[in-house]
């Protein structure tokens, strides 16, 4: 093959990135070292991979390791490996994971503070560029396994905007990239002792070969490799015999986190199944989560052979937060994606792993309940998606949840179920909570009035998700869970017979006034009704008790879903001073504009979208000059 060099521009993104790396983003500038042995040895767990379908692809050179190099007279240091290999295109297109996906949240994340960025390094994927903190030239030499020499790609750039590739003969596969160090890195930086050292901190657990070359006599690197780290997988080896710095290290290689898991969860299975797990919940949400093509944080391995990246089948949907690997002994070799689906093997691990997250979090909401809202502030949307996903453990997964409410009446969700139970009134059988699309709609909605006057606590829910766990949790320690805003409002024993009398009254001095506002209104309410749970608002909207509230029906069809209308019932309270007003007009068409008025404000108080906004603004202004005249 004719070689071929060319020179291309780097995304604006890549050279913002490049700044960033050049000016010391990471605070600790070792950190370098660990990230290129993590990518190289990710390379070699995808060749063992690839190899179990094509064996030949290890032909010549079946131990997978990475190499350490470094010379003090050039000034360079060298990490190769003989895993997968990139060809040309992967090159490009994959040097590093930020070129692919997640620029513009990295650069919307960055705050200035070098010490709070260097932490976004990591969940961003763009461990390679830090080589670029300690070498102002780097080069990458690479060739794909199954590929012939001649196919091999020479990557070059010292970080100013572009970078050069060429083809080039190479006769292994795999790959070097060569850091060409600055001239005040180099004193540091170039000698056995210090490389060594960096390995043992960083890279001590990755369970694959790391080698330097033996030091001569005279000091100086010999021809006589030797392996520098345990080369043991981490997670077979008992927990006794690991400090919590090495669970801290292992969680940042599996993770590619830069920052400390927030807990962790170590357990070997034995038995008619036997398999070990080491599961982490991070401390920080990675920018990702809510993508829906965002991948799962498990690594399989089976006999503590790599089988795959990102194997959703190992924990729900709801969990997706979760890094860290899970080793079989009971899998085949050869286990692919499709043959995870409905494995019984799989079905097993997968339960085990899931109790093993919720008792984790038990544990740390009883002992620990400041380190628990941390996670939930990070975590809690994706933990409210269980009831729906996991039935199961859906009572295991309520108890985790947490939620603002009128008790506290802020926006921290840090209320369980358990503390709702806990303070309910004497004779109330039912946990009360609505939903909106904002916190303050919720907290402001004229749907609690009455409750907030008799002192019952309302958890105010305005996540998106929230709608979707309140149709998946219908109860709560067999107590109901019920909306304030769908449906009659029953306070069952809270209500005393006096008030029943009182609102029976209330309700049959309403009905030529209910009646008129039904006609008025015609087919754009369900009904009209004397509402039991207004104290100082004129009116509010109620929906039927399966209905979607308003606001999400309006989300759902603005993403182009075909949504059922629902008519509401309007509910009125006719001892309000505009209800007052409004009974005594005689005109019947100044009459339908202010039952109209009525209905609109309602449907906007709940989060609804006006169908004839226009006419909504013009009866305001009509009625406006009528008042003033």
């Amino acid at each position: 093959m004719a070689a071929s060099k060319e020179t291309m521009q780097f995304q604006t993104e890549i050279n913002q990135l490049l700044q960033l790396m050049i000016h010391s983003l990471y605070s600790n500038k070792e950190i370098f070292l660990r990230e290129l042995i993590s990518n190289a040895s990710d390379a070699c767990d995808k060749l063992r991979f690839e190899a179990l379908a094509d064996p030949a692809l290890l032909t010549g050179d079946s131990e997978l390791k990475v190499e350490v190099d470094f010379d003090p007279e050039v000034g360079t240091i060298t990490v190769r490996d003989n895993g997968i290999g990139m060809n040309r295109d992967e090159v490009i297109a994959n040097i590093g994971t930020i070129a692919k996906s997640g620029t513009r949240e990295f650069f919307e994340r960055l705050s200035g503070d070098q010490t709070k960025d260097a932490k976004l390094i990591g969940q961003f994927g763009v461990g390679f560029y830090s080589a670029f903190i300690v070498a102002d030239r780097v080069s990458l030499n690479t060739r794909r396994a199954g590929m012939e020499a001649e196919h091999g790609v020479r990557w070059e750039s010292d970080g100013t905007g572009s970078y050069t590739l060429e083809t080039l003969n190479l006769p292994a596969r795999g790959t070097e990239i060569v850091l060409h160090l600055r001239e005040e890195e180099r004193q540091d930086l170039l000698s056995a002792w210090r490389l060594r050292g960096i390995i043992n901190k960083y890279s001590d657990h990755i369970p694959l070969s790391i080698r330097m070359r033996k030091m001569g006599e005279d000091g100086k690197p010999g021809d006589e490799w030797e392996t520098v780290n345990k080369a043991s997988a981490l997670w077979q080896r008992s927990k006794s015999e690991i400090s919590d710095d090495e669970y801290k290290e292992f969680y940042r290689y599996v993770s590619h986190d830069y920052g400390d898991p927030l807990s962790w969860s170590h357990n070997h299975v034995e038995g008619r199944l036997e398999y070990t797990s080491l599961l982490f919940i991070p401390a920080k949400a990675p920018f990702d989560l809510w993508d829906h093509n965002h991948s799962h944080g498990i690594k399989l391995y089976v006999q503590r052979v790599f089988i795959m990246d990102d194997a959703e089948q190992l924990l729900p949907r709801y969990l997706r937060f979760v890094r860290g690997v899970i080793d079989s002994n009971d899998l085949p070799l050869n286990v692919s994606r499709e043959i995870l689906q409905g494995n019984r093997v799989i079905d097993q691990m997968r339960s085990g792993s899931v109790k093993r997250i919720l008792s984790l979090l038990e544990e740390m909401a009883g002992k620990e309940p400041e380190k628990y809202q941390t996670f939930w502030n990070e975590f809690g949307r994706a933990l409210k998606e269980g009831p729906g996903e996991d039935y199961g453990n859906r009572e295991q997964i309520a108890k985790l949840l947490r939620f603002a409410s009128t008790h506290t009446d802020t926006e921290t969700q840090n209320v369980s179920l358990a503390d709702y139970l806990a303070r309910m009134a004497e004779g109330q059988d039912k946990i009360y909570y609505i939903t909106a699309d904002s916190f303050l709609a919720a907290k402001n909605s004229p749907q609690l009035e009455l409750l907030r006057k008799k002192g019952i606590e309302v958890l105010l829910l305005s996540d998106r998700v929230d709608e979707w766990l309140t149709s998946h949790l219908p109860e709560f320690e067999g107590k109901a869970l019920a909306s304030v805003a769908k449906g009659a409002l029953d306070l069952g024993a809270i209500e005393t017979e006096e008030e029943r009398k009182s609102q029976a009254e209330t309700e049959k001095g309403a009905e030529g006034l209910v009646e008129r506002i039904k006609n008025a209104l015609g087919e754009r309410v369900e009904a009209v009704r004397v509402s039991h749970r207004l104290t100082s608002s004129p009116a509010c909207i109620v929906l039927g008790e399966r209905d979607m509230a308003l606001y999400m029906q309006q989300l759902l069809k603005q993403a182009g879903h075909e949504i059922s209308s629902t008519k509401p019932v309007l509910e009125i309270n006719p001892t309000h001073p505009m209800l007052v007003r409004i009974e005594g007009e005689k005109d019947d068409i100044r009459f339908a504009e202010w039952s109209a008025l009525l209905l609109d404000q309602a449907i906007l108080a709940e989060g609804g979208q006006l169908e004839d906004p226009a006419g909504f603004v013009a009866r305001i202004n009509q009625l406006m000059l009528a008042l003033a005249s």
